[in-house]
Formats: C-alpha cells, sequence, structure tokens
C-alpha cells in the first residue's frame, strides 16, 4: 500500500514521529511519537494547509511516497468506534487516548482512522516503535510548494 506524507524538510526522512510528539495532534498526545500519512497527495496537503495561513506559509515541506507492505498488520477504525465530536477543534483528549493506546500496545504497525478534514479520505497512523517498522520504506520524495491561492 502506497501512502503519503506532507512535512516539514527536518522532520520529514528521518520518520521518526518526533515533530508530532513536540506537539500532540489529533491523534497523539504531546511526548507520543507518532507518523502520520494519508491516503492521497490530497488529502496530505489538506491536512497540513489547515494548520497554516498565508502569513506563515513555509516554503521547505516535502512530499513523501512511503511504501506500507501488505504484510504489515493494520487495525481500522470507523467513525462509529469515536465520541460524536471526534473531530472537532481543538482536538479532544478522547482522540489523542486512542492514538496513544495505538502506540504503547505496539498490537498493530498502522492504524487507518478517517481523516477529520475531508469526509471519506482516511489517514494512516503509523508506530515507529513497533517490529514491524523498519520494512516500511519512502518510496520517494520531492520538494512541494502550496498554491497560494489556497489561502486567499
Amino acid at each position: 500500500m502506497e501512502v503519503f506524507r506532507l512535512a516539514r524538510k527536518k522532520y520529514a526522512l528521518e520518520l521518526s514521529g518526533i515533530g508530532a510528539s513536540k506537539f500532540g495532534n489529533r491523534w497523539n498526545s504531546k511526548g507520543t511519537e507518532i507518523i502520520y500519512c494519508a491516503d492521497s497527495r490530497a488529502l496530505a496537503m489538506a491536512e497540513v494547509s489547515v494548520h497554516l495561513s498565508l502569513i506563515n506559509l513555509p516554503k521547505d515541506f516535502l512530499m513523501l511516497k512511503i511504501d506500507i507492505p501488505k504484510s504489515i498488520s493494520l487495525r481500522v477504525l470507523k467513525e462509529k468506534d469515536f465520541p460524536t465530536n471526534w473531530n472537532d477543534f481543538p482536538h479532544i483528549y478522547a482522540t489523542q487516548k486512542i492514538g496513544d493506546n495505538f502506540i504503547y500496545s505496539k498490537k498493530e504497525c498502522v492504524l487507518k482512522v478517517p481523516s477529520a478534514v475531508v469526509k471519506g479520505d482516511f489517514n494512516y497512523l503509523i508506530n515507529p516503535h513497533h517490529e514491524d517498522f523498519e520494512i516500511i520504506r519512502i518510496l520517494d520524495s520531492y520538494k512541494f510548494s502550496f498554491d497560494r491561492r489556497l489561502f486567499l
């Protein structure tokens, strides 16, 4: 399976989850390392762009294409598995707890969750501490520039 990740250059190529752990997000609390990916380049861009504005638009993003082999353990969660306000902003503790439990249990390497930004699309959360993580590979990376019209 191929997934996509849009990340600042300093965090992109190491696939460590350290960037996400610095702040916490919808699926992880601060201090929990997790790697956020999307099922398309467009969703990866949308998931990042909701946190940006034209004023603070960084120019150092890389788009990554990542291979997750079929042998990797995957758990799928659906909206019915979450509280009704799971997609609120700011993020709620309940979704962070789901992600944190996924990371610390180490039962699966990848967690598939619905996107809060684009209904019907999915994000893939990768556990960098799972024993199978070492077979996940970056297939391609390239400099990514946002179309400034998105922020007007």
